[in-house]
């Protein structure tokens, strides 16, 4: 008897997952090409996916778009690890240490509803229009939510375990090295992962202001030309670029942290 699939929290195998996967993309490109072969959305707001690949061969090939790729790329991993190196142990301090949790849980959801691109124009004028101020733009986006996220992974650890560490001789230092780390390490890095697609958003409006390269850089001046087709290679390529480094953290999570493996 097969298997039934459409079951509450039931899981799948892995090559299922995968062709239904790639049936979507298939869908999503179909729907795309019926749109513009039947002319039912013009053109200049929707280009043709024959038209999208050509432009995004030229790009690659003649306009040197691997470069804008690289330095956005390097711009958000900047900030993105310098929020993590801040995030991480902080988030844990808060997460186990109440008094710590009391002085910033509210000062850090503050800041999380502050939208960092709001933030451009006093970052242009406090550190100007450089590299610094989109690095600045990427810290203030993640990490306030990455902090906020590790504490509530740390604190979803159960009582039970710790009290059981406590009997079998651990101190209450120790606790955090053996206990609460491996036990929350998974989730603070599919905290990473979450929140790492989130900086990419935060990077792109930072280059629609002041900056000579870059994907977002590149995806202003194509619109102030009406060129759909090179706005819509630069949105599939931070799609792709995305769902890569989202297979690299899922992947890293399962082989570094196999006892979580559901």
């Amino acid at each position: 008897m097969k298997k039934k699939i459409f079951v509450p929290l039931e899981g799948m195998s892995k090559k299922s997952t995968v062709i239904i996967g790639i049936t979507s993309f298939i869908i999503i490109f179909a729907i795309w090409e019926l749109l513009t072969r039947l002319q039912l959305v013009d053109t200049l707001f929707l280009p043709t996916p024959e038209n999208t690949v050509m432009t995004g061969i030229d790009l690659f090939l003649k306009q040197g778009f691997v470069h804008d790729i690289l330095v956005t790329v390097g711009r958000v991993m900047a900030g993105f690890l310098i929020a993590a190196v801040v995030a991480i142990p902080l988030g844990i301090l808060i997460g186990v240490y109440a008094p710590v949790s009391a002085a910033l849980d509210p000062v850090l959801s503050f800041l999380r509803y502050l939208p960092a691109s709001a933030f451009i124009p006093l970052f242009i004028l406090w550190i100007g229009i450089d590299e610094e101020e989109k690095i600045a733009v990427i810290i203030l986006g993640s990490i306030s939510q990455l902090i906020l996220m590790i504490a509530q992974s740390t604190r979803e650890i159960s009582k039970s375990l710790i009290e059981v560490s406590y009997t079998l001789g651990t101190t209450r230092t120790n606790v955090i090295w053996k206990v609460i780390l491996p036990k929350t390490m998974p989730s603070i890095v599919d905290t990473l992962r979450i929140v790492l697609g989130w900086a990419w958003t935060y990077i792109i409006v930072a280059e629609l202001v002041g900056a000579s390269s870059g994907i977002g850089y590149m995806i202003i001046q194509s619109q102030r030309m009406l060129n759909t087709a090179r706005i819509f290679v630069g949105i599939l390529t931070i799609g792709v670029i995305g769902l890569v480094v989202d297979l690299i953290f899922k992947w890293l999570n399962r082989r570094l942290f196999p006892w979580n493996i559901q």
